[in-house]
């Protein structure tokens, strides 16, 4: 019998262009609910696919504190997710919420 061997399934592979990157953190954000690390891992995801070494030198952040930041493990601020966000070229949009 041959042996199949898998991979841990990572976003950041698949997101190639800005549309992609775009699409998959408004995705991210309608599931996430009021989970801040959901969200904060989705821009992590992002970050690697577009270089986390870029990303510190246009935000002025340390790389391994941005890997911390944006693991989905660590609880960065606000400021940082605008920075992060900002540098990624990605804007946040406010929307009400249609109440039922």
């Amino acid at each position: 019998m041959e042996t199949i061997k898998l991979r841990k399934w990572d976003s950041a592979e698949h997101l190639k262009t800005e549309e992609d990157m775009v699409l998959y953190l408004e995705a991210c954000m309608e599931e996430a609910g009021d989970d801040a690390a959901f969200i904060a891992k989705a821009l992590g995801n992002i970050a690697r696919a577009k270089g986390m070494s870029q990303l510190a030198h246009d935000t002025g952040l340390g790389r391994e504190s941005l890997y911390k930041a944006l693991s989905g493990e660590g609880n960065p601020s606000f400021g940082t997710i605008l920075k992060v966000m900002h540098a990624l070229g990605i804007k946040l949009h406010p929307q009400a919420i249609a109440q039922a």
